[in-house]
């Protein structure tokens, strides 16, 4: 597997694998903000996470016979690598909330369940890519926005670094499965339609993760919650990112690589220690 985020004469780059080893030992129960909502909105995303991005790599694995291209098959298989790693470090993080008295496997069984087990059978593999892609524009549009402002220079340490180095090689690989789906079909109606599907899982799921650990907040109020949810507006953390990236998704002739993130993803590794592995 490549582990190198090295520029190819085409202008491709095939991402590092990193291995980071996260400690969450001395996490407090709000890290974020000190809101009981942002930190849980936070994280239902962490819940989430691993088993969509194992999702993922399913997803464009069924095609890799299909990729005959040395430097995209080199892409896909450090892609791989990524979103494994990804998956590894979040679960690391759900004794966090297991320590701090959550009951999450529940949950976790039913999303699995539904999601993984009765959804993904029953999508064409075409349109599972597609959400893939779709999912991974989002991501990336997230991740972006996380590298861009300061909001989490107001969570705990580790915390923080676990979502930016996530949010920076997001951004690595952003264009990896969209460039296998425009191989394998490159047909705007199936692009759009992964996103169709793809918001509508996103924002169910993370509502109903969200709304499970707040259910779990005792004493935590409807007053709380809205007083809470206004600020975080305010702060400029809302769905708005989002919105927007799935707009920019819709226009006939888009690529991920049309926005250039590149410095912004090099320039946080760097600044970890991290860009050559």
């Amino acid at each position: 597997m490549p582990d190198g985020s090295v520029p190819k004469a085409d202008g491709a780059v095939i991402p590092r694998v990193r291995k980071m080893g996260f400690s969450f030992a001395d996490v407090p129960r709000r890290w974020f903000y000190d809101s009981t909502f942002v930190t849980a909105t936070a994280n239902a995303l962490n819940l989430i996470f691993p088993a969509g991005e194992r999702f993922f790599v399913r997803s464009v694995k069924h095609y890799l016979p299909q990729i005959t291209d040395p430097v995209l098959r080199a892409r896909v298989r450090a892609f791989f690598g990524q979103e494994g790693s990804h998956g590894h470090e979040h679960e690391h993080a759900y004794e966090v909330l297991e320590s701090q008295g959550y009951e999450i496997r529940r949950w976790l069984e039913w999303y699995q369940r539904v999601a993984f087990e009765q959804l993904e059978s029953r999508v064409p593999a075409k349109l599972r890519l597609s959400t893939t892609v779709a999912l991974e524009h989002l991501t990336a549009a997230l991740a972006e926005r996380a590298l861009n402002t300061d909001f989490f220079n107001h969570a705990h340490p580790a915390m923080r670094d676990l979502m930016l180095w996530h949010a920076a090689e997001e951004l690595e690989h952003k264009s990896v499965a969209f460039d296998v789906l425009q191989q394998v079909d490159p047909r705007y109606w199936v692009r759009v339609t992964g996103m169709v599907m793809g918001i509508a899982v996103l924002m169910g799921f993370w509502t109903s993760g969200t709304k499970m650990l707040l259910e779990q907040e005792v004493g935590y109020s409807k007053e709380d919650l809205q007083r809470e949810r206004k600020e975080a507006r305010a702060r400029g953390q809302d769905r708005m990112p989002l919105y927007k990236a799935m707009l920019s998704y819709f226009r006939p002739g888009f690529h991920p690589d049309q926005q250039d993130t590149n410095g912004l993803f090099e320039g946080y590794l760097r600044k970890i220690g991290r860009l050559e592995g």
